[in-house]
């Protein structure tokens, strides 16, 4: 599979692997895996740090024992211009899951993580598409697994 696109997959990283991404030379929303293209993740660790804009956006950091990975959910969905085409309807229903996903982000929780990859002062982040708290004591270790895994086979490591 190495060289095939991974382009529209959220791909499962450990923060270390995420944070070593190199980004494209040609398109700043694409990120390279040994060569495999990249532009979503999904990642999963304990929050260990969280700063919130009210209507703004949330930061939080989640840490999975290899790296913290910065995080930005965007909670501006009825204030920015980015949302404006679409239905008044389906923006009212983005802002409240967006609300919610926020609320659930706790300092010392497990969170599953997925979005984009993107740079922001020249540092690799996360634009939250969900989160997702866990339950499962077991969910970090089958998370590191899958990792380990899918390096093995899928990406090329």
């Amino acid at each position: 599979m190495e060289g095939s696109s991974l382009q529209n997959t959220h791909v499962k990283l450990l923060g270390f692997d995420l944070l070593s991404l190199k980004p494209s030379p040609m398109n700043s929303s694409t990120f390279y895996l040994n060569r495999n293209p990249v532009s979503r993740v999904e990642i999963l660790g304990v929050i260990t740090s969280r700063d919130q804009k009210p209507n703004k956006f949330i930061k939080f950091t989640v840490d999975d024992g290899t790296a913290a990975v910065t995080c930005i959910l965007w909670l501006n969905q009825l204030s920015s211009p980015y949302f404006s085409s679409r239905q008044p309807a389906t923006v009212r229903v983005l802002a409240d899951l967006a609300k919610g996903m926020a609320a659930d982000v706790q300092i010392g929780k497990v969170g599953r993580v997925r979005g984009r990859i993107t740079s922001y002062r020249g540092e690799l982040q996360v634009t939250v598409s969900d989160v997702v708290i866990e339950r499962d004591p077991n969910a970090e270790t089958l998370h590191w697994m899958d990792c380990l895994t899918l390096a093995r086979r899928c990406y090329g490591g």
